[in-house]
């Protein structure tokens, strides 16, 4: 019955779903037709609200690229390409392979949102080595396993409330930080870490298509192949001139680049040693960026693997100024805060924890950065929980505010399941020359989303923090 629900799903996207800029275009006139008919804001503010916004992600968006170009580069070197081939002697059937990139996936994205890529690589090459995969459902199950990066160190919003004059502190929302005892420490997240990483994986492993037929990545595969004729060495050794060359013996000198990966790994240890474990965007690039130049040896192999790595991010690097256009449409109108006032009125002390869930769902559609969205509606949600929880003791508000604040981020990273703006994270890697778009991959993500949504909500309302 479930494979059959799936089945129409997966018609309906493919019929209804365009591609992840159209999709990003529509979501632009919505936000913008919602603010002028809620807010009778002029078209004319419109633009230039989109316009104010639409350069605010770019150092987001370069962050980005950078994870996916040095993480696939690693996943290129062939140090890793014998790990994984070793791991695959263990794995010999598709339903192992979709239980263990889930398994394995959510563990990876809960030490970092960028570990995302790590995850696609393995997926990618057990799909070259075991067959009878659906490499739709692949994707989508390395797709579903970002979900849990919510849970893990890099979930922003734990870590916003946790900064010493974060910006609630210096408006005076909060009057001082909330640590993650209350958050990412709580009862509740390690409840919720249960129902993802281990309910996740077998919902997925339940959930997967017997068919595979004109599926299988080979199937897939463009003319132009995924898999390159030459290794990076070869590649390497025949740029080299027919004569002695200075230049060649540096563009493929292992001193120089081991010079630089020993610089690289003296911060590395530094950084961890003087800040504990701080795991955020630009180390992560930083240490991927030093590993692969240690695993490829030489510059001139290093440029090459960077070079193929690159060769399919121009989605990220285009349609992230569309969703900061959105966010600002959202910011600078007060669409966003009105969303949050809009909970706010109706929310009750036993409801709030579901409202916020709801809204942080709701927006993520039209700002999908957690960071980001809630600098948008927090404000809002923290008000209504004040006025909520008036008279009651400030630890018990402290509570109150954990709690909400952790339903907007379970509800923001859940309805990724159904925007595809993260998949341009994964498409680079896992589409690389393959005949593969969002639509063909989204629908599988609908029953799941159904089942978590359900029991989300059921644990932000019932279960201690």
């Amino acid at each position: 019955m479930l494979e059959k629900l799936g089945e129409k799903f997966i018609h309906i996207f493919l019929k209804y779903l365009p591609n992840s800029f159209v999709f990003a275009i529509i979501l632009t006139l919505i936000t913008g037709i919602v603010a002028i008919a809620w807010l009778e804001v002029s078209p004319m503010e419109i633009i230039k609200f989109w316009y104010m916004g639409f350069f605010d992600l770019l150092g987001f968006s370069m962050q980005i690229v950078l994870i996916i170009i040095t993480g696939f580069s690693i996943a290129l070197s062939p140090l890793v390409k014998r790990g994984i081939g070793a791991l695959s002697t263990y794995i010999k059937t598709p339903a192992q392979v979709y239980f263990v990139v889930v398994f394995i996936g959510m563990l990876l994205s809960m030490i970092s949102f960028g570990w995302v890529v790590i995850t696609c690589v393995l997926a990618r090459e057990l799909a070259l080595r075991v067959k009878g995969i659906n490499y739709p459902f692949l994707i989508a199950c390395a797709y579903f396993s970002f979900n849990s990066w919510v849970l893990g160190f890099s979930s922003s919003i734990p870590l916003l409330l946790n900064s010493d004059n974060n910006f609630m502190i210096e408006t005076g929302l909060l009057s001082a930080v909330i640590p993650t005892t209350y958050t990412l420490q709580s009862s509740l997240n390690i409840a919720m870490m249960g129902l993802i990483v281990i309910g996740g994986s077998l919902l997925m492993f339940l959930l997967r298509p017997k068919h595979f037929k004109n599926k299988e990545l080979s199937d897939l595969t463009l003319s132009n192949g995924i898999s390159d004729q030459k290794t990076i060495k070869e590649e390497a050794s025949e740029l080299h001139l027919p004569f002695t060359a200075l230049s060649d013996k540096l563009n493929n000198s292992i001193l120089l680049q081991m010079i630089i990966f020993i610089m690289g790994l003296t911060y590395i240890v530094f950084h961890f040693s003087t800040r504990g474990f701080d795991l955020n965007f630009n180390i992560m690039i930083f240490i991927f960026l030093i590993v692969g130049m240690a695993l490829h040896q030489t510059p001139s192999r290093y440029a090459i693997a960077m070079k193929r790595s690159s060769s399919n991010v121009s989605g990220i690097l285009f349609q992230y100024p569309f969703y900061a256009g959105i966010m600002g449409i959202m910011m600078y109108t007060g669409l966003g805060d009105q969303l949050g006032q809009l909970m706010a009125e109706v929310a009750t002390l036993e409801s709030y924890p579901f409202y916020a869930y709801l809204t942080g769902a709701i927006v993520n559609f039209a700002i999908p950065s957690a960071g980001g969205e809630f600098a948008v509606i927090g404000p809002s949600i923290i008000n209504a929980i004040k006025e909520l929880g008036a008279g009651l003791p400030e630890n018990e508000i402290t509570a109150m505010i954990s709690r909400a604040s952790l339903s907007v981020a379970y509800g923001e990273s859940l309805s990724n399941l159904l925007q595809p703006f993260y998949l341009l994270v994964v498409l680079p890697i896992m589409g690389n020359g393959v005949n593969i778009q969002a639509r063909d991959v989204m629908g599988y993500m609908v029953i799941p989303f159904i089942i978590l949504f359900i029991l989300q909500s059921l644990l932000v309302v019932l279960w201690p923090l």
